[in-house]
């Protein structure tokens, strides 16, 4: 198809004088509005304003200046159908579309945007056009991202006019353009308008492509990384990575689960993730002393990890793990020069650097079902309030510093899940299992492969004890303190073999399973 008018009327201004250029050149009409005409028109280029064009004048502070029936007549107006009554009145067919919209999400991420400015973002004209021509793509050419002109432009010098094919594809981007748009600005109002109903009668998450993976959780698995639009705190999808190749399906999971789980902690903390699952976590007087005894916990799970520090990581560290083992990826808040100088000798170790995000979190898990999805609050409840102790003895002041620790660890263990810890330091570990004397008995198999003494130490259960035999398995390696949740009809009988074997127990009220 050849086009002989077009209507040009952007928000984005990027390369629309080149393009503009271009159609005059190829004698093409132009047409446009407010800022654009005036754009155009200082730069020589010839161009007639849409309201002389319809004869009508914008109004309304420019709510109104493109609802008009020569505009969306010569947009929607079939070539050979509608040609009788487009002439009868006056209408004159519209070959292009070039539009984008008033930048809502833009506006938005301002802090200080009230909702009357955000209103004013909301395009009318702009999408009806886009509809409009994009609905009729058998006859009009739509463009809406100004990444798309120079192709156009490339083909349309080429060839002499613009196959269907291609009308087609910019159609579909039009679309999927719009949609996100009202998306956006109906996720907006529903958290300015709806805050108090945080699950609405429909769901809306908007996500875009950020890149391709090498592969998803196995190389016969094509995968992608997609990021959600509304969420401008940090994480890591905007993380700085200062160099390796680029993250895996599984790097990105293991990476979440890892800053998540440092993040509970103020204190210089180390975190070792493996398969989603912390298999080292500990704090220390330094860096360098939190990796040491996060990694002790379980070096042969460390390897090919991936380490989370919640400060920033300095040259003894990063040499230090680059000599002891095999990491897949380091993040951390920021590295010193000479971290990175010396982790560019091994090329294969991803760093990365990413903030804290900001304390108050209204971010929500998501899990994919066949047909649909399940959708919840991120599990943020710190819930050290409602601790009470039910047994004879108290823990001491150490104890429940170690108790806190292990409990922390446990929010972020697969469940079952069963953490002994002692001074601030995971000695072992028990994820997974689907009995939770089995996760009690791995965590101990775990501390005594590692070499570390569970005399003394504490343990956190992320649900309650069903039966006694995990507290007598505890009791047997030596533990002296647990906090679990509590909340089963044997809760009576736990007690009281916690008693037997003279451990102080604290129940917590609050669960933290993590499936």
């Amino acid at each position: 198809m050849r086009i002989r008018r077009a209507l040009i009327s952007v928000s984005d201004k990027t390369g629309i004088v080149e393009l503009a250029q271009f159609l005059v050149d190829k004698h093409i009409t132009l047409l446009s509005t407010g800022g654009s005409a005036r754009l155009l028109q200082q730069q020589g280029i010839p161009v007639t304003e849409v309201a002389d064009y319809t004869g009508f004048p914008e109004m309304m502070d420019g709510r109104v200046k493109t609802l008009h029936p020569k505009i969306h007549g010569g947009l929607l107006g079939r070539r050979v159908e509608d040609g009788a009554v487009m002439q009868q009145h006056g209408i004159e067919p519209i070959d292009l579309l070039v539009v984008n919209l008033y930048p809502f999400a833009q506006t938005i991420s301002n802090p200080h945007c009230t909702l009357e400015q955000a209103i004013e973002q909301i395009d009318i004209g702009g999408p009806a056009m886009l509809r409009s021509a994009a609905k009729n793509q058998d006859a009009v050419v739509v463009l809406t991202d100004p990444n798309d002109y120079r192709l156009f432009m490339e083909h349309y010098a080429k060839e002499g006019n613009c196959s269907l094919d291609r009308r087609r594809a910019y159609a579909a981007k039009v679309f999927a353009h719009t949609a996100v748009y009202d998306a956006t600005i109906a996720h907006y109002l529903q958290q300015q308008i709806s805050a108090a109903d945080k699950f609405p009668d429909f769901f809306i998450s908007i996500t875009e492509k950020v890149h391709d993976l090498r592969y998803g959780e196995n190389p016969h698995q094509q995968a992608a990384l997609y990021r959600d639009i509304n969420v401008h705190a940090p994480s890591l999808v905007n993380a700085t990575q200062h160099q390796g190749k680029k993250l895996s399906f599984n790097n990105l999971v293991d990476a979440d689960s890892a800053w998540a789980c440092v993040q509970q902690f103020s204190a210089t903390t180390c975190v070792i993730v493996k398969h989603a699952n912390p298999c080292g976590v500990a704090s220390g007087a330094s860096l360098l002393e939190s990796y040491q005894r996060a990694y002790a916990t379980d070096p042969t799970s460390a390897f090919g990890g991936i380490i989370a520090f919640n400060q920033e990581v300095d040259a003894i560290t990063a040499k230090a793990i680059i000599e002891q083992q095999f990491v897949e990826l380091i993040i951390a808040p920021t590295f010193t020069g000479d971290a990175l100088g010396l982790l560019a000798n091994k090329p294969a170790v991803r760093a990365l650097s990413l903030l804290a995000p900001p304390s108050a979190s209204t971010d929500f898990t998501f899990k994919h079902i066949k047909g649909g999805l399940v959708v919840q609050e991120d599990d943020t409840l710190n819930d050290v309030a409602s601790w009470h102790c039910v047994t004879k003895h108290a823990p001491s002041d150490s104890q429940l510093a170690d108790l806190r620790f292990a409990w922390w660890v446990a929010k972020f263990v697969k469940s079952n899940a069963v953490v002994y810890a002692k001074h601030e330091q995971t000695l072992g570990i028990g994820a997974g299992q689907t009995s939770r004397v089995s996760s009690a008995e791995l965590g101990i198999l775990k501390a005594q492969a590692a070499g570390l003494i569970i005399a003394d130490s504490v343990l956190a259960s992320d649900a309650f004890f069903p039966f006694r035999d995990g507290v007598d398995a505890a009791a047997a390696a030596g533990v002296s303190a647990i906090v679990q949740p509590g909340g089963s009809i044997r809760d009576a009988e736990i007690i009281a073999a916690a008693n037997e074997h003279n451990i102080a127990m604290i129940f917590t009220k609050v669960r933290h399973f993590r499936h």
